[in-house]
C-alpha cells in the first residue's frame, strides 16, 4: 500500500482511504463491522474517513478499534456539518458554535486528542465563510486538527476558503468529491482548482446499483427507448457498459475498475472504499493492482473511450 504526501505537507495518505460513515451506522452486526475495519488495517490501509453524523456510530465504531493501535500511525478524517447528536442538538452547518461543538463530540467518540483533517462536509450558505473559517483555525490553533479539508464544495468555494485559510495561517489541504469514470462532473472546474491551489483530490463514489438504470433489462437500452430525456443518461449507460466490458477482460467487479481508473487519475491522491464485511474488503484490494497495471489501464481507459 503506497502513500501520498499531501502538498508539501508532512501528512501522507494511504492509496486506499478506509471509510464507514454510510455503511457501518446501517449495518446490524456491529462484531462484523469491527472485523471489516481490523482487515483494512491488516491491508496496510492506514488512513481511515468517518464522520460525525448518524449520531456518532461510526465515529464510535472506529475508537473502539482503532484504539488498540499507535496513533501516530494512522491518519484520521472525521467531518462536520450534521450533529452526531441530533436530539440535543439539532442545528446543522458550518457555524463557529457548530464547529466547536462538534469536534469536541467527535474527538470524545474516536477517543483522540486530534485528528489529521478536519472536514467541512458541505459548504454552508447560511453562514458566512469567514465565521467558519475562524473556526477551523481556532480548532488548528488548540491542537484539535492538523489540517482542514473539506467536501463537495465548488472552484469559487474552494479558492475563497483557500485564500482565507491561508490568511488565518492555517492549511486548507484536501478536497472529499464523487469522482469516478461515471460520476465526471468535477473535471471541468473542480480539479483545475484543486490543482491550482496545491489541494489534495480525494475521491470516493456510490455503488453502481445507485447510478440511474444501472441494473435490470433497461441497463442495455438507449434512454429514448424507455421515453426519458435526461442530459447525460446516455453517456452514464454507455460509461456502464465499458466498465462491465473491461470488467469480463480482467475478470474483477466493475466497481473495482471504476475506482482503479479514479486512483491512477494523477489528480487524485487517495480513493475512499466502503465495505460492509472482510470479503468485500478484500476484493476492494484488487483496486491498486489494477491502478499500478499499465496494460489494465490502458484497456480500461480504451473501453471507455469506445463508450
Amino acid at each position: 500500500m503506497l502513500k501520498t504526501y499531501i502538498g508539501d505537507t508532512s501528512l501522507a495518505v494511504s492509496e486506499l482511504i478506509y471509510g464507514n460513515w454510510l455503511t457501518h451506522p446501517r449495518l446490524p452486526d456491529e462484531a462484523v463491522a469491527m472485523e471489516t475495519i481490523c482487515a483494512a488495517l491488516d491491508a496496510g490501509i492506514t488512513t481511515f474517513d468517518t464522520c460525525d453524523n448518524a449520531d456518532g456510530t461510526a465515529e464510535d465504531l472506529m475508537r473502539r478499534v482503532l484504539k488498540h493501535e499507535r496513533r501516530d500511525s494512522l491518519e484520521i478524517f472525521t467531518r462536520v456539518y450534521w450533529p452526531g447528536d441530533r436530539l440535543r442538538r439539532p442545528d446543522r452547518g458550518l457555524s463557529g458554535a457548530q464547529i466547536q461543538a462538534s469536534i469536541d463530540e467527535s474527538l470524545t467518540r474516536l477517543g483522540t486528542d486530534y485528528v489529521d483533517v478536519y472536514q467541512a462536509h458541505r459548504f454552508d450558505v447560511d453562514t458566512p465563510l469567514e465565521e467558519t473559517m475562524r473556526a477551523f483555525a481556532e480548532v488548528v490553533r488548540v491542537g484539535k486538527a492538523r489540517f482542514i479539508g473539506v467536501s463537495e464544495w465548488n472552484a469559487e468555494q474552494l479558492r475563497a476558503g483557500h485564500v482565507m485559510a491561508d490568511d488565518l495561517g492555517i492549511r486548507l489541504v484536501s478536497n472529499l468529491a464523487l469522482y469516478s469514470p461515471l460520476w465526471r462532473a468535477i473535471e471541468p472546474e473542480v480539479l483545475p482548482a484543486t490543482r491550482e491551489l496545491g489541494i489534495a483530490q480525494i475521491a470516493w463514489a456510490p455503488p453502481f446499483e445507485d447510478a440511474p438504470d444501472a441494473t435490470g433489462e433497461e441497463f442495455d437500452n438507449e434512454p429514448s427507448d424507455q421515453g426519458r430525456d435526461i442530459p447525460g443518461l446516455a453517456e452514464l449507460h454507455a460509461s456502464l457498459r465499458a466498465l462491465r466490458r473491461a470488467s469480463g477482460a480482467l475478470g474483477v467487479g466493475p466497481e473495482q475498475v471504476a475506482q482503479a481508473w479514479t486512483l491512477h487519475h494523477e489528480d487524485v491522491a487517495g480513493v475512499v472504499i466502503g465495505a460492509v464485511q472482510p470479503e468485500q474488503l478484500h476484493a476492494n484490494l484488487e483496486i491498486i493492482r489494477l491502478a499500478h497495471d499499465s496494460a489494465a489501464i490502458n484497456l480500461i481507459t480504451a473501453e471507455l473511450a469506445r463508450g
